[in-house]
């Protein structure tokens, strides 16, 4: 798991740190669950799916309104063990 969060400190993106806190919290719960050796634990699946969406609306000319979409996501990573 050390080389994931060294990919994850690496990249220039707004979202990598964000996903490094949930796979951190993902091989916590791995440990809490009972699985003492958290090093053979990898990545099995990770994907994004549709949250809720906030509705916004902005003001524009001449008193007219504009709508606008806050959109989020819910995202899952799937750990499992690397059977040695």
């Amino acid at each position: 798991m050390e080389n994931a969060f060294t990919v994850l400190s690496a990249l220039r993106k707004r979202s990598a740190p964000d996903i490094a806190k949930l796979l951190k919290s993902a091989v916590a719960n791995a440990a809490e669950k009972g699985h003492t050796d958290t090093e053979s634990l990898y990545v099995k699946e990770a994907f994004a799916s549709k949250g809720p969406t906030l509705k916004r609306i902005r003001p524009r000319a001449m008193g007219r309104a504009a709508s606008r979409k806050k959109r989020m996501s819910h995202i899952t990573i799937v750990l499992e063990e690397r059977g040695l």
